[in-house]
């Protein structure tokens, strides 16, 4: 039997994705980047972009991108 973490995320307007903890951190930090003068204070305490998506992705199930839009994440196992 084969087994890989793995996330299902959900955001507005967009289908189920299913995505590596790899692809997961990308988009993360890609958001994180639009979003660096309104962070929750925990992610605050970091400075790099690396280090909030990893401590998001870590300890969070979802982010708040803005008013009515939404994008959460949840780890799924795989199996063959």
């Amino acid at each position: 039997m084969f087994q890989e973490d793995a996330y299902v995320v959900l955001e507005t307007n967009q289908p189920e994705q299913i995505l590596t903890p790899a692809e997961l951190l990308e988009k993360l930090k890609a958001v994180l980047a639009t979003q660096q003068d309104n962070l929750p204070l925990d992610l605050q305490k970091f400075s790099s972009l690396e280090e909030q998506a990893q401590y998001l992705m870590e300890t969070f199930c979802e982010f708040d991108v803005g008013p009515g839009e939404y994008l959460q994440w949840y780890v799924v196992r795989l199996e063959k």
